[in-house]
């Protein structure tokens, strides 16, 4: 008799590519134990397990597949113990969907001034309390393995920028190593770890990393450090260097980038996922997403707009209500405005990526691409 054999929880399908001018654009489905994610896609950040004003519902009635939460901040409130006794992230929140945990590395090598490095780790103080914590690769896979998201992200150190090559040497050193932990102490078969390429705006650097961690790579791989206050052609540049050297039969995801355009050019470039908090910061401010350009809710051409707040949009928000009403509500300080505005702009960057993804899927990327970056008012030549 022959024993059945169980299939990996995660596994990721190529659907279809399309050559442009800067890279290869692909469309795919990455395979999951909570969930298939039709990629390319943006991921929303619940940065403290929730997304910033909204309801998991309403998340969802965004139509994400798969949300970001972040290791530091869940590790210094409430801790990974209270949130493994509830089930983990997933029973945590009520999310039945995907869930991507970082592995605090960026937070913490943030705080400059409160950490002390170590070829063991980082330790750094609680910015809020004063608190002395402690966390190292062999920490991070314990934490994120307590939190039992779908993907997890290996403990590395994200150079600064602008940083001299000697300081990205030294960074790309201890994240190789980090690395080599992270993989001997991660343990759950039900988790998957995605090693991070670095290299700072190196490109050759960019060659050396991509080498060192492929070994490592099982069922996909982030590029690292290329939202740290880099100008968009390094940016550009550095991403179109980089995925070329990555397997192509994974997701690559692209950490901290969240512009429309930016998430436009990331496809074009070869990347599969996104996130950032930008959707959900700018409307706490008043910013919101159209296919022509980010537009501001307090100007007082809005006043008596009674379009939604993109005439495109199939958004609850843009369904229901008027950019005057909105303006109204967020001239008035009322917290409402910022919630409906982060629901638009989540759903705005989804269906932007999935539109991406049926232009692929249809083999009319290229002319999609163009069209829209004409429409945002970008030339050819900043792309």
């Amino acid at each position: 008799m022959t024993t059945a054999v169980a299939a990996p929880p995660f596994s990721y399908n190529l659907l279809a590519t399309q050559p442009t001018a800067v890279g290869t654009a692909r469309a795919g489905l990455f395979h999951t134990p909570h969930g298939d994610v039709p990629t390319p896609t943006f991921m929303p950040v619940g940065t403290q397990s929730t997304v910033k004003g909204c309801t998991w519902p309403q998340i969802k009635a965004t139509g994400a597949t798969m949300v970001l939460s972040n290791a530091y901040h869940l590790y210094l409130n409430p801790g990974p113990a209270l949130i493994e006794k509830a089930g983990g992230l997933h029973g945590w929140m009520n999310w039945d969907q995907p869930i991507l945990t970082d592995s605090g590395g960026f937070q913490v090598f943030s705080l400059a001034h409160l950490r002390k490095m170590t070829a063991d780790g980082v330790t750094f103080k609680n910015p809020l309390n004063g608190d002395t914590h402690f966390i190292g690769p062999k920490e991070s896979m314990a934490m994120q393995q307590a939190f039992g998201a779908d993907v997890i992200m290996a403990f590395d150190e994200c150079a600064p920028y602008p940083a001299t090559r000697e300081q990205v040497l030294a960074s790309l050193d201890r994240t190789h190593r980090w690395l080599d932990s992270c993989v001997t102490h991660h343990h759950r078969k039900d988790q998957a770890l995605f090693p991070i390429v670095q290299g700072g705006t190196y490109e050759d650097l960019r060659e050396k990393s991509a080498a060192a961690i492929t070994p490592y790579i099982k069922y996909g791989v982030a590029v690292g450090g290329v939202s740290v206050g880099e100008d968009r052609d390094n940016i550009n540049r550095i991403v179109a260097h980089t995925t070329p050297l990555l397997p192509t039969h994974i997701p690559r995801y692209l950490m901290g980038v969240g512009t429309p355009e930016d998430l436009l050019m990331g496809v074009a470039r070869g990347i599969d996922l996104f996130d950032c908090v930008m959707p959900t910061r700018i409307a706490r401010h008043g910013g919101f997403f159209t296919r022509f350009g980010r537009q501001n809710i307090p100007k007082q051409a809005f006043t008596e707009d009674f379009n939604p707040l993109d005439d495109a949009c199939t958004c609850w928000t843009c369904q229901h209500h008027s950019r005057a009403y909105i303006r109204h509500l967020y001239r008035q300080g009322e917290n409402t405005a910022g919630t409906l505005m982060s629901i638009h702009n989540i759903h705005f960057l989804v269906q932007w990526m999935a539109d991406a993804r049926a232009a692929l899927l249809a083999g009319t990327f290229n002319d999609f691409y163009h069209q829209r970056l004409i429409d945002l008012g970008i030339s050819e030549n900043d792309h």
